[in-house]
């Protein structure tokens, strides 16, 4: 059975699954929305979710990697209190791919639907989306899902049966931080979003404000965008020590034990340092700019996405000027961030050269298409698979600093079509074909590759090299934008970072190095130095990470003395 006929049977219409003749003779599970449910219908993705371990919530335990729970997804259209869904065997799931490949024995289910609204697009078409509702895209928590209560069960592919499921749980909604002495809240209505949805549209900054700001009426602010993944609040910074009888958190990436107590402590010593009279007085502004693909939109105008560059350069930046005394010209203007955030640093600064001074990029998600992690968009005809005469080999997708690989191309992408199909996962690839491709003829991405087979589509691959690909733009059109991009690119990697975005670097770098005129930026690598390094070869990753509002601002205002113009405002503020 192909991947697409597993799709279609893993639909369900008014209520009614389509499920192979299979899931007749194997146990199965059914999704049921209860007569309470408080809406009159629902459109969304149905996950459900099977684990042995009974310690935190299955929802909580699903993740890309080979290990992870198990999860399975079907689409609902118009499914009513009452109604169900059945998810048994030819259903795609991930790790494994049926239900039938799942071993018997006891584990803990949940199931979840994830809601989508209707968005009549300004394109004339018509999508179903999940609306961005308060909790950055994230699926488990989003306000307004249907979630069940976790409970134990016993699983035997290999008899007949049916466990029942019930959606009986509402995700409750999310209240909006509010301001405090050094953290400020801006939201606008976007008027190019708004259009281009068909629905309002709003824009969130949170932004840290510098000491006395209330006392100084006079200063007006140099202002850093600290783009990132969705903020609920302005993050790392805390007035008061941190928590001596808070429970420790083992982090599993850093493999350190009470990291929390380590991320108080970074938090309230970049407070310190924050008041104190060496620190210059300046406005940072991490930005919500989540939307119905992602938890956010990397900052750049995109045919399925909506003008998410323009709305925050043109309307977002100059209101939070405005109202917390910005200098709000281009000289004064900063962008860094870290993967995500460091792919929207640079791309900003390269799509926007004269509004911005600077674009310090951290482990940059893929700015050369040419290694697109370890895939060459144009050269390469499958994304999943290496093939040669007699065999093919998987493309990894993440490995630790010694080389070791805990997920592939094909795994990756698997687990996104379990979570949403039509780029609907709210995860990494459909996020980056959410963002770079041209909308197709249904009113979702074109797809860069087969979902199935990992084939590459050729002609959406030059629509992402044209729009971009970043060092493909740069050397195109470096002879105009050039001159306006000296001394402003700045970008840091580990050598070994685990998603392989130091390969695309090491390609820019190759161009960045002859351009002319010179770039006269700065390109480093931390030696064996996994995601996300930040160009700190002091510290290692699990301190650095938390030190971006600190550490490039030396590296600011030395820009703003190199290209300040004159009669530029550069005393009202610096008070102490």
């Amino acid at each position: 059975m192909t991947l697409k006929q597993v799709l279609k049977l893993g639909s369900v219409i008014g209520g009614i699954a389509l499920l192979g003749s299979a899931a007749a003779s194997a146990e199965s599970f059914r999704v049921k929305l209860p007569n309470s449910a408080p809406e009159a219908a629902y459109d969304g993705r149905i996950i459900l979710i099977l684990t042995p371990d009974g310690e935190k919530e299955p929802r909580y335990q699903v993740s890309a990697n080979f290990d992870a729970a198990q999860v399975f997804g079907v689409t609902v259209d118009g499914l009513k209190p009452g109604q169900y869904a059945d998810i048994g065997t030819d259903v795609l799931g991930f790790p494994a791919k049926d239900l039938k490949e799942v071993p018997a024995g006891e584990y803990f289910v949940q199931a979840i639907l994830h809601k989508y609204d209707t968005f009549n697009l300004s394109n004339g078409k018509t999508v179903k989306l999940p609306a961005a509702r308060g909790a950055g895209q994230n699926w488990r928590l989003e306000p307004g899902n249907l979630v069940s209560e976790p409970r134990k069960v016993s699983f035997d592919p290999n008899k007949r049966g049916r466990i029942n499921v019930s959606l009986d749980q509402v995700n409750p909604e999310i209240d909006e931080p509010e301001n405090t002495e050094f953290i400020r809240h801006i939201k606008i209505r976007s008027e190019m979003l708004s259009e281009f949805w068909g629905t309002d549209v709003f824009l969130r900054a949170h932004v840290l404000v510098p000491k006395d700001f209330d006392e100084h009426p006079e200063a007006k602010f140099p202002l850093a965008i600290f783009h990132g993944h969705f903020p609920a609040d302005f993050g790392g910074f805390r007035t008061t020590p941190p928590d001596p009888d808070a429970e420790c958190v083992y982090s599993a990436r850093f493999d350190l034990d009470c990291y929390n107590h380590v991320e108080q402590q970074e938090a309230y010593d970049f407070y310190k340092q924050w008041i104190s009279e060496d620190m210059p007085r300046m406005l940072i502004a991490e930005i919500d700019h989540s939307n119905p693909y992602y938890d956010d939109s990397y900052a750049v105008n995109s045919e399925n996405i909506g003008p998410y560059g323009d709305a925050i350069t043109y309307e977002l930046i100059p209101a939070i000027e405005k109202e917390l005394r910005g200098i709000g010209e281009g000289w004064s203007r900063f962008l860094y961030g870290g993967s995500t955030g460091g792919w929207e640093a640079l791309g900003v600064q390269v799509k926007y050269p004269d509004e911005y001074n600077g674009a310090f990029a951290a482990c940059p998600d893929p700015i050369d298409f040419r290694q697109f992690m370890t895939v060459n968009l144009y050269e390469d005809e499958n994304a999943y698979y290496r093939e040669g005469p007699f065999t093919k080999i998987d493309r990894p997708a993440h490995r630790n600093y010694l080389g070791h690989i805990s997920r592939t191309m094909e795994g990756e992408n698997r687990w996104e079509l379990v979570l949403g199909d039509k780029t609907r996962s709210g995860a990494q690839w459909d996020v980056w074909e959410a963002v770079f491709s041209p909308n197709g003829e249904d009113g979702y991405p074109k797809r860069i590759w087969d979902k199935e087979t990992g084939v590459i589509d050729k002609e959406v691959a030059e629509y992402w090299r044209q729009n971009f690909d970043l060092r493909y733009i740069m050397e195109r059109d470096w002879k105009e934008i050039g001159p306006k991009l000296q001394g402003k690119i700045h970008i840091y990697t580990g050598d070994m970072d685990n998603y392989y975005l130091n390969n695309a670097v090491y390609l820019t770098e190759d161009f960045l190095e002859k351009a002319n005129p010179p770039y006269q930026g700065e390109v480093d690598y931390g030696d064996r130095a996994e995601h996300c390094w930040n160009g700190d070869h002091q510290n290692p990753n699990a301190v650095s990470r938390l030190r971006y509002n600190t550490f490039y601002v030396p590296k600011i205002l030395k820009r703003i003395d190199a290209a300040a113009p004159k009669g530029a405002d550069l005393t009202s503020w610096k008070y102490k």
